[in-house]
């Protein structure tokens, strides 16, 4: 005879650290640094055909202040890189970033003096999106992954060690795979 037995029904049970994680990845709220191409396909994620506000991400932060998630759209010149920085600073904790397009994540095509050649250079990466550019599908599985991620984060340096000591990875299942309809044959098996 457990706990759970003796609540009445409509009660809900989780620790601390699933609550505050869960409340953080249902409520991102994306800083804007569109730099390139990929920002006109970060845009039109947020329009209503792919509809952002479904993951709890309405509006694109214009300050920094108000955001927890940097999306990196396109390419980063060196005379914006210290702008990426000093943005990504005024953020508050917990912050993530998202490098989006392969010239966020690599410096793409543009191999030269005046690019960085990856923002991982300027800024943590915590989500690199790859493409040219990609499209808003892949943005929205990336943050989906990125939403899976948050969710294993952990509360607290004691938590993170323990963590660490033990090897726990978050598991990055596509979307396609992780969300697809399951066929008669393998809800069967389940059972």
């Amino acid at each position: 005879m457990g706990l759970e037995e003796n609540l009445p029904s409509g009660v809900l049970l989780t620790s601390v650290e699933k609550l505050v994680n869960w409340t953080r990845k249902s409520s991102l709220w994306p800083a804007t640094f569109g730099l390139a191409c990929c920002a006109i396909e970060m845009m039109t994620t947020g329009a209503p055909r792919y509809d952002l506000a479904r993951f709890g991400m309405e509006v694109f932060r214009a300050s920094p202040r108000q955001a927890d998630l940097m999306i990196v759209a396109g390419r980063v010149s060196n005379k914006m890189a210290p702008v990426l920085r000093q943005i990504y600073d005024q953020m508050p904790e917990p912050r993530w970033v998202l490098a989006m397009g392969v010239c966020a994540s690599s410096g793409g095509m543009f191999n030269n003096y005046a690019i960085v050649q990856g923002v991982d250079h300027i800024v943590p990466v915590d989500m690199y999106l790859p493409g040219c550019p990609p499209r808003p599908e892949m943005l929205m599985d990336a943050i989906l992954k990125l939403h899976a991620k948050i969710m294993d984060e952990p509360l607290g340096a004691k938590r993170a060690a323990e963590l660490a000591e033990s090897g726990h990875k978050t598991e990055m299942i596509p979307s396609s795979i992780k969300y697809a309809p399951k066929k008669p044959a393998q809800q069967k098996i389940e059972k």
